[in-house]
């Protein structure tokens, strides 16, 4: 799914062509034990970012809860992987959550989500 996503297109427009980025998916279980322990909140999420130097990431999406809140959001399940890519690369980028960043994902997935995905 992710390989239909224009995601080194959204990496350099984030973060810039030089910055090396990393996905994989994870399993429940394996979400709920990274967001506890990096980030204290004992439940699965979607997503995670982990800024491992100032130019190399990785993106941890936890297919399941992605299905899910797809579903409660709306939107089909490869636009809401298109939104979590860009959400992603905002976090690595240095961004929280808040207007400046909803602001963000509203243009860049503008931008990207009329592609075919």
């Amino acid at each position: 799914m992710l390989k239909k996503l224009p995601i080194e297109k959204i990496k350099s427009d984030i973060l810039g062509k030089h910055y090396e980025l990393s996905f994989a998916f994870i399993d429940p279980t394996r979400s709920k034990f990274l967001n506890n322990k990096y980030r204290k909140i004992n439940k699965t999420t979607d997503i995670l970012s982990f800024p491992l130097s100032k130019d190399f990431g990785e993106i941890l999406i936890c297919r399941d809860v992605a299905k899910i809140k797809a579903s409660k959001f709306r939107m089909t399940f490869p636009n809401y992987l298109l939104f979590l890519v860009i959400h992603g690369c905002l976090h690595l980028k240095g961004l929280k959550h808040g207007v400046k960043m909803e602001r963000y994902e509203f243009t860049h997935y503008s931008r990207y989500r009329h592609r075919n995905i």
